[in-house]
């Protein structure tokens, strides 16, 4: 089994890592669109936000070996739903020609009340 962390401080608050790999399947847990200084990532930009969620689950999977076209499931958690289009443009810029399967869910709110959404991933690789 491998580890991967981002960093972010709620990792060692609630005790958890960014993404584990078991053999050939990697789970990314939720991932927030935290700036590189630890910020709320362009806040009331819901496109801006999916693509950096999208960034740090892409480094992540690197850690482990892996990259976007191994993901087969995301799950977006949203806290306004009307707001698809700006967060299914930025998962389909980065999904393109491999698109998982994926849910999207509207929820009251997020840890910080400036992030839009939050994403997680389930990735499989067919190189072990």
């Amino acid at each position: 089994m491998k580890r991967t962390f981002s960093g972010a401080s709620w990792e060692s608050q609630v005790g958890y890592c960014r993404g584990v790999r078991v053999n050939n399947h990697i789970y990314i847990s939720g991932t927030a669109p935290i700036a590189e200084e630890g910020e709320v990532f362009a806040p009331g930009d819901g496109y801006a936000q999916a693509k950096r969620c999208l960034e740090i689950i892409q480094k992540a999977l690197q850690d482990l070996g892996a990259d976007i076209n191994c993901v087969v499931r995301t799950r977006m958690f949203v806290t306004d739903i009307s707001r698809l289009a700006e967060f299914g443009q930025a998962h389909q810029e980065v999904f393109g020609e491999n698109p998982p399967a994926t849910s999207m869910v509207e929820v009251k709110s997020l840890i910080d009340p400036a992030m839009l959404i939050e994403i997680e991933v389930d990735a499989v690789c067919l190189d072990v």
